[in-house]
């Protein structure tokens, strides 16, 4: 019916994927029957139509700073929605049934619902123009800076959030008391833009965390069949979230309906499945996804003050196309043994009550560990790919980085491995082989090559400065001294394009260093250089 701000541009096969996104089709009332109440969930879906201009052009900056799990998607919308259904005689079916969709590149689950909790009841009531106010205020809101703390003013409510960092300790806990600056009436204080009650989730599923754990690391394609969409968005976000600080690079749907585009691509049977989570909640999935290798199938996530209980995982021939059972149906064989320890925690918690916010935070924490014991070792060994320091030269291209050889990374798992600070055992070295053709191990590789790459370019920025330049002109030809400007000025723009890790001193030094040179050459020279 209506998009706010009008100037925002979707494509029509954009808008047919939103409005088949925004409903939870298994409730949507073709009949009289009972009323939902309001449901909110959420999607993910691929932009169709080339690159568009981002409102804010300062992406580069927020993703340089950002977790890398947080980072503004340039391919991938996200859609917030809330549905309302309720009884209405005057409508045609007997009820009122909308949804307000929060459209957005960035994964902030927490702060977009939270706000579609204040403005959606109001928008049902007072329509376009209480969309128009809320776009008014948002309109005001600072950009998202990593690393601070923002009060982002809604229909007479502060919310309070911080913007995580990537210097950020991984499994710090968000600052618990925020500035309150005096702020009347008293900001709604978010503890997280974006992490999920992972204990609430993960219910029906604790037992088997471990196993998911390492589908997610190793990329491969599971289907979530849950009861809802607000259950399937939950738990596909969940399990996406589980490999923290390690990005998930693979794509992922938390609600995916058949009307989706992709749709053909995920169904058929000529190809293996893409390395894929979706979240469904039409039975109809059952018999079109019976191929995929991991298929997790939930019910209702009811809290209650004991362990919930715990699905099996069972054989995919079990599969039933009606009446499938919860469980986890695969044919998987974890790696690694399970670790009794966390299940026991937990249960302890659940006997004393603890809330859910702890219980949710000592199973992050174990993943944190898990994921961490498994990454250090990599980490230390594309460490040692670096050129030393002395190899590094200022009238010389720097060195390159060595080349990453598995096997030789897999010798050094015996002195320098996972077993260093996880207790678990098992087939560690299986698992890297596994993860090694995994796109997270893809994604992972091109990150710290980039990263290394750039310091790479800043260290010789540096040497080039503690360099002699008069003494290495003495004996050069002036073919020789316009290359080195030339290669120098374009050594200083891609240091300021990209943002390399330089002072701003050495750059500035550098830019001197290339007047120093430039000055001594002959004036004509001189000329065409300084309008090159």
């Amino acid at each position: 019916q209506l998009v706010y701000p009008y100037d925002f541009r979707l494509t029509e096969k954009e808008v047919r994927a939103i409005f088949f996104s925004s409903f939870p089709w298994s409730f949507v009332i073709f009949s009289v029957s009972g009323g939902l109440g309001d449901t909110q969930f959420s999607f993910r879906l691929r932009q169709s139509g080339g690159q568009r201009t981002t409102h804010y052009e300062d992406d580069g900056e927020y993703n340089r700073e950002a977790p890398l799990t947080l980072q503004r998607e340039s391919a991938h919308y996200f859609g917030y929605v809330y549905f309302r259904q309720v009884k209405d005689s005057s409508m045609k079916r007997g009820y009122f049934q909308k949804s307000l969709v929060l459209v957005s590149r960035l994964p902030y689950v927490n702060l977009f619902q939270s706000l579609l909790q204040l403005i959606a009841p109001e928008y049902f009531d007072k329509l376009e123009p209480c969309l128009e106010a809320v776009c008014n205020e948002i309109d005001q809101w600072p950009p998202p800076v990593p690393g601070q703390t923002l009060n982002l003013p809604v229909m007479g409510v502060v919310i309070q959030v911080r913007i995580p960092s990537r210097v950020d300790k991984p499994g710090s806990s968000p600052v618990k008391q925020f500035n309150q600056e005096n702020l009347l009436p008293a900001p709604l204080v978010l503890p997280s833009i974006h992490e999920l009650d992972l204990f609430r989730c993960f219910q029906p599923v604790l037992i088997h965390v471990q196993m998911l754990w390492e589908l997610m690391l190793l990329g491969e394609p599971i289907v979530v069949m849950a009861p809802s969409p607000t259950v399937s968005s939950e738990m596909v976000l969940a399990l996406t979230s589980c490999l923290a600080p390690l990005r998930y690079c693979c794509d992922y749907r938390p609600y995916f309906t058949i009307h989706d585009s992709e749709f053909k691509e995920y169904t058929t049977r000529t190809q293996a499945p893409p390395n894929i989570v979706v979240g469904v909640t039409n039975p109809f999935f059952i018999k079109t996804l019976q191929h995929w290798p991991h298929i997790l199938r939930v019910g209702e996530l009811r809290m209650s003050g004991d362990l919930p209980k715990q699905v099996k995982v069972k054989k995919l021939a079990k599969l039933k196309t009606l009446d499938t059972k919860p469980g986890i149906y695969t044919s998987y064989k974890t790696f690694l043994h399970k670790d009794k320890t966390l299940i026991k925690r937990l249960l302890k918690g659940i006997q004393r009550k603890r809330p859910s916010e702890v219980q949710s935070a000592l199973l992050r924490r174990h993943l944190l560990e898990l994921t961490q014991s498994f990454i250090i070792p990599l980490e230390h060994y594309i460490a040692s790919l670096m050129p030393l320091q002395r190899a590094i030269t200022p009238w010389k291209n720097p060195p390159q980085i060595r080349p990453f050889r598995q096997e030789d990374f897999m010798k050094t798992l015996e002195h320098a491995g996972p077993q260093l600070t996880c207790v678990l055992k098992g087939d560690w070295l299986g698992l890297y082989r596994r993860f090694f053709k995994s796109p997270n191990f893809d994604g992972w590789y091109r990150q710290r090559h980039k990263e290394m790459t750039q310091k790479l370019e800043a260290l010789h920025l540096e040497a080039i400065c503690e360099a002699n330049i008069v003494a290495w002109m003495k004996d050069k030809s002036e073919v020789e001294i316009v290359d080195l400007v030339l290669k120098l000025r374009e050594k200083l723009v891609r240091a300021r394009c990209q943002h390399l890790p330089v002072k701003e001193e050495t750059l500035q030094r550098v830019g001197l260093y290339i007047e120093t040179i430039i000055g001594s050459l002959p004036e004509d020279l001189q000329t065409v250089l300084h309008h090159h």
